[in-house]
């Protein structure tokens, strides 16, 4: 037989009471236990600007962090890590530093992600300046309009049918600049070979220079109304005198004038006048716009060097196989050569001005600009197969066939063509401003930001709430890169400002907030994220996309 045990009040109380103790106890724990850390100080600080290159990275926080969960990540205008080093974190846990390499002028990213001692990750990101970096490029720097103060015009990075004559000039000039350019260099290879060679070469110097010269006028004469189009004649003065290009222009025309008395003398004489003549086409495309210039300007010259070598060495092989074809033969085998070489270096230093160029591979296919380089690069190819069969021929004893030649000089000509729209058409794309506006029952928003390129800008939110609801308790902006969504969030620091536009909306309430600065440390897609938080505690959250170059 079980008895059951009766039960006693007195325990019955006391259990009671503990659980009532309990409970008040966990509604009495500081309020501080279960928070999350929060960055608290940061050097360098966020969107501070620095004459010399900071020594380390150190983030402080609020409260002890995981040291072995946390890192720090800093980043350049292109987005690549800076430094390989591992942050390390103080004694109390509380912060985290990470030493620097040396930094060249430019704008970093430094992107935070730890953990709380709660557990809870916690990231973050923010853009500081060393020294003063160059202004980002895009389209606009390509636009000689910039320079004479005109509005209203933008650079175009696409081909359009209003564009057609000047393009077709361009090949023209490109064309006549190669051909010129190397008639005058083989003159120093080829001494002493072959009797005809020599009086071909005196007969179409002078016609390359002639045309030239005539491809040269008609280029800057189509260009500068072009330029001028809707402005008084007393502009050309100031277009020729007072900006790069019009002076530029002006000695493209003087080296071709000197090189007519150039003829006259010694081989070496011709090779110093070509190398400066190309020299100064260098100095005037897209090479002389990016950093670092001397490295553009070099790869820039290669090209042009090895593309003038070739058109040059093809011209006179075409002319002495129909003059004559054993000398002919003779110098294909020196030609053939020099094709291959030229080639080589048309490649390697058409990769290197890519790389220059252009942020990523990506970028091949926003432009007319990088289509027109895979057009080439195809031609290129085929160039080199048509090479490859000439130099076997060549070197069997074989006369290169007039096949070859014409098969050769159609694919020259198509890459000249490409070439001359491709340095003279913008690699990058143009930037736009970001210009946001969505009505809405419960709130109309607006963000704009001016340029929208990579490095300092302009952002303005605004926020319209109905009069019932009154104005926003606060309104942040945060900046996610998605091209990098690993990185923490950048917090963009706008403050309220007396906005003067005339955007009122009956039955609603505006607050506007602006700030300026570096903001978009690079280049990418991008998305601002918008909260807007009444008196109410009731917070919307809008998102917009953009991209920059």
């Amino acid at each position: 037989m079980i008895r059951r045990r009766k039960s006693n009040p007195t325990s019955i109380i006391q259990a009671a009471l503990l659980c009532f103790w309990m409970c008040l106890l966990l509604i009495g724990m500081p309020a501080g236990a279960s928070a999350h850390a929060e960055l608290e100080r940061a050097v360098p600080e966020a969107n501070a600007k620095y004459e010399q290159n900071p020594k380390a990275v150190e983030l402080s926080f609020n409260e002890a962090i995981e040291a072995k969960v946390g890192s720090i990540e800093v980043l350049d205008s292109k987005s690549r890590p800076v430094t390989n080093a591992s942050a390390q974190a103080s004694e109390d846990q509380q912060s985290l530093t990470l030493p620097l390499p040396t930094l060249g002028e430019g704008v970093y990213t430094v992107s935070y992600s730890v953990v709380s001692a709660d557990g809870h990750p916690v990231s973050g990101s923010y853009v500081f300046i060393v020294g003063n970096p160059p202004e980002g490029v895009d389209a606009a720097a390509f636009d000689p309009h910039k320079e004479l103060g005109h509005a209203g015009h933008s650079a175009s990075t696409q081909l359009t049918t209003n564009q057609f004559i000047i393009y077709a000039v361009r090949i023209v000039y490109y064309g006549a600049l190669l051909w010129a350019a190397g008639l005058m260099l083989w003159p120093l290879m080829t001494r002493g070979r072959g009797k005809v060679l020599p009086g071909i070469q005196q007969k179409w110097e002078r016609m390359a220079l002639q045309t030239l010269l005539v491809a040269t006028l008609v280029y800057i004469f189509v260009h500068a109304r072009e330029i001028l189009k809707g402005y008084p004649s007393e502009e050309y003065s100031r277009l020729f005198l007072k900006t790069n290009i019009g002076r530029e222009w002006i000695a493209m025309i003087v080296l071709i004038l000197v090189g007519f008395l150039v003829l006259r003398f010694h081989a070496v004489l011709k090779t110093v006048w070509t190398l400066l003549i190309l020299s100064a086409e260098s100095w005037s495309g897209h090479a002389a716009v990016f950093s670092p210039k001397s490295a553009s300007v070099m790869f820039d010259f290669v090209h042009l060097a090895a593309g003038a070598v070739w058109a040059g060495g093809l011209m006179l092989l075409f002319m002495l196989w129909r003059a004559d074809r054993k000398e002919a033969g003779r110098f294909a085998v020196l030609f053939s050569r020099a094709a291959l070489l030229s080639l080589a270096l048309l490649i390697f230093s058409g990769i290197g001005l890519t790389l220059l160029f252009l942020p990523s591979l990506n970028y091949l296919f926003y432009t007319a600009w990088g289509t027109i380089l895979l057009v080439k690069t195809g031609f290129v190819l085929l160039v080199l197969v048509v090479g490859g069969i000439l130099h076997l021929r060549v070197r069997s004893g074989e006369l290169p066939t007039g096949a070859l030649l014409r098969a050769d000089a159609a694919l020259m000509a198509l890459i000249i063509a490409a070439a001359a729209l491709f340095t003279y058409v913008s690699p990058l794309p143009a930037n736009e401003p970001v210009t946001y506006h969505k009505m809405g029952d419960t709130m109309h928003l607006s963000l704009r930001i001016t340029p929208n390129k990579p490095g300092d800008n302009e952002v303005i939110v605004k926020a319209w709430l109905p009069d019932a609801v009154g104005m926003p308790k606060s309104v942040k902006l945060r900046l996610f890169s998605l091209d990098r969504p690993e990185l923490g969030p950048i917090q963009v620091p706008i403050e309220p400002f007396e906005d003067t536009e005339i955007t009122s909306f009956d039955g609603y309430v505006k607050a506007a907030y602006k700030t300026e600065g570096p903001l978009i440390p690079f280049a990418g897609k991008w998305q601002a994220e918008i909260r807007v938080m009444d008196k109410d505690d009731n917070e919307q959250v809008d998102k917009v996309e953009f991209r920059n170059y």
